[in-house]
């Protein structure tokens, strides 16, 4: 779950730098605009990752070196 959330998220963060870069929303234009319902699942699903990877700011996971 850990891995897919930051899946996720990367990929919203990349297309907001495509935004910012080049006024370009690639879920938009992939799914069909910033309306269509299948665009605003995907917006909504990069919301609730964002909202779960904050738990992992306070995560302590045992690293190995």
């Amino acid at each position: 779950m850990d891995k897919f959330s930051l899946v996720v998220v990367i990929i919203g963060a990349i297309n907001w730098g495509l935004i910012a870069l080049f006024q370009f929303d690639f879920i938009a234009a992939l799914f069909g605009g910033q309306a269509a319902i299948f665009s605003r699942l995907v917006y909504g699903l990069i919301g609730l990752a964002g909202l779960y990877c904050i738990t992992l700011l306070f995560n302590e996971h045992e690293r190995v070196d």
